[in-house]
């Protein structure tokens, strides 16, 4: 796989990748200085390539940088962090 770019979207409250002709996605609100990261959707037809930690480490970089902590509402979120201790200083909870 190419390395596709990701845009975020934030009036639409997501990060999108298109890959082969599908849009993988990761969903969140921003209430405060609290980015709750409500869902990441990854077609099957590209699954199994790493989008979705892709999508979710590229929304906890953006967090960092803007000084927000994270809400990982996400199950999939919740696991990621618990596999990547670097990242787990932005939890709120």
């Amino acid at each position: 796989m190419s390395e596709a770019a990701i845009a975020m979207d934030r009036e639409g409250g997501r990060f999108t990748i298109e890959v082969d002709g599908h849009v993988g996605a990761l969903y969140f609100d921003l209430n405060d200085a609290v980015m709750a990261i409500n869902s990441v959707q990854v077609p099957k037809a590209i699954g199994g390539r790493g989008i979705a930690g892709r999508l979710t480490r590229t929304a906890l970089d953006r967090a960092r940088a803007e000084g927000l902590t994270v809400d990982p509402v996400c199950p999939y979120v919740q696991r990621w962090l618990e596999r990547h201790p670097e990242y787990q200083d932005l939890a709120s909870s």
